[in-house]
C-alpha cells in the first residue's frame, strides 16, 4: 500500500510540475487539459484519475507549493529563537524554493484570483499562514510599532516574489548571493553603513494629493 501511495503522490508531482510550467507559458484560462495530456504523455482519462477539473488541478499545484514551502519553513524554524537568524531563514526558504520551482512561482503569483469557492478558501488560509510567521518575526524586530509589520511583510515579499520575472542563472550571481544581498538591502537598507542622507531627502514629497493620470498638463507643465 505504501509504494502504490509513493508512486501516486510521484506520478502527481510530475503532472503538477509539467502542469505548472503549461500555466505559466500559456496562462490558466489559454491553456487545456488536452495541452497537459499531451505534454505528460497521460491520456485525458489517466489525468482525471488524478483530478476533477482544471481548476482543480490549479487548486493542487497553488496548494502543493504552498504546503511545502511552509512545511518547509516550519521545520527550518523550529529549532531557531533568534529573530534575525529567523528572518533569514524565512527569505532563504522562500527564495531557494522560488528559483528552485519558478514556473509554480509565476502560476502563484499571475493566477491568484483564478481560483474559487473552497479552493480559493484552502489556498489563501495558507497564504494567511505564511503571512502571519513573517509578521511575527518582523514584529519581533521592530516591537516598537513605528514601522508597520503588515507593510513590511508585503514589501519583503513582494521584493522576493518579483524574482521570477528577471532572474535568469547564465547572467546573474548565484543564488547564494542573491539571497545574501536581498537580506542585507531588506534588514539594513541600501546605502551602505555610515553614508550621510542630505537633509530633506527622506521628506515626503510637496502636496497631499495625487496626480490624476486624467489631467491635461496646462502650458507651463511637462507631460
Amino acid at each position: 500500500m505504501t509504494d502504490e501511495r509513493s508512486a501516486y503522490d510521484e506520478k502527481l508531482e510530475s503532472i503538477l510540475r509539467t502542469a505548472a510550467q503549461i500555466f505559466a507559458e500559456k496562462g490558466y484560462h489559454q491553456a487545456s487539459i488536452r495541452d497537459i495530456a499531451r505534454a505528460t504523455g497521460v491520456s485525458l482519462s489517466g489525468l482525471y484519475y488524478y483530478f476533477n477539473s482544471k481548476e482543480e488541478l490549479l487548486f493542487l499545484i497553488q496548494d502543493h507549493a504552498f504546503g511545502t514551502l511552509i512545511a518547509n519553513l516550519d521545520q527550518l524554524l523550529a529549532s531557531e529563537t533568534q529573530p534575525l537568524r529567523r528572518l533569514r531563514i524565512l527569505m532563504e526558504n522562500h527564495l531557494r524554493y522560488f528559483i528552485a520551482n519558478k514556473f509554480e512561482m509565476k502560476v502563484l503569483s499571475h493566477e491568484a484570483e483564478a481560483l474559487t469557492g473552497d479552493f480559493r478558501r484552502r489556498v489563501n488560509a495558507k497564504k494567511r499562514r505564511l503571512t502571519e510567521i513573517a509578521m511575527e518575526i518582523l514584529s519581533e524586530l521592530r516591537p516598537a510599532g513605528d514601522v508597520d509589520p503588515r507593510v513590511a511583510t508585503f514589501a519583503m515579499f513582494g521584493m522576493m516574489n518579483w524574482l521570477y520575472n528577471w532572474h535568469r542563472p547564465e547572467r546573474d550571481v548565484p543564488l547564494d548571493k542573491i539571497v545574501d544581498d536581498m537580506y542585507r538591502i531588506f534588514v539594513e537598507g541600501y546605502l551602505p553603513a555610515g553614508a550621510v542622507v542630505p537633509a530633506g531627502a527622506t521628506d515626503a514629497t510637496p502636496g497631499d494629493t495625487a496626480p490624476s493620470i486624467w489631467r491635461t498638463p496646462g502650458a507651463d507643465e511637462q507631460p
